[in-house]
């Protein structure tokens, strides 16, 4: 579970970061419609957002490096009360008025 203030997110979610979880699937497989946008990190390499066809809300990304890892968005969880974020990233790219957890280790960009 990781808290992300990259400017990729801070986009994406309209504020200051995005929580996701991570998981990796064996290997990971998706299903049902969603609607995509290709983007590239810092590395060069492709990941893909997926999103809800309907209503626009990001869902989960999918990475080319990757492909057996997905980050869902804590949001859209049946249970989004047990997201805690374990560290934060890119907090370089952070704003003072974003308040993560203090308690969390924080990372300039990704471990």
């Amino acid at each position: 579970m990781v808290d992300c203030q990259c400017r990729d997110c801070q986009f994406e979610s309209g504020t200051g970061h995005a929580s996701h979880v991570v998981f990796e699937c064996t290997p990971a497989v998706l299903t049902g419609e969603a609607a995509e946008f290709q983007m590239f990190g810092e590395s060069g390499r492709a990941k893909t957002r997926h999103f809800c066809k309907i209503c626009g809300s990001p869902v989960l990304m999918s990475f080319s490096a990757h492909p057996r890892i997905i980050s869902v968005r804590a949001a859209t969880l049946d249970t989004p009360e047990r997201y805690k974020p374990q560290f934060a990233t890119y907090i370089s790219r952070g704003y003072k008025w974003d308040h993560l957890d203090p308690d969390i280790p924080k990372f300039d960009r990704m471990p």
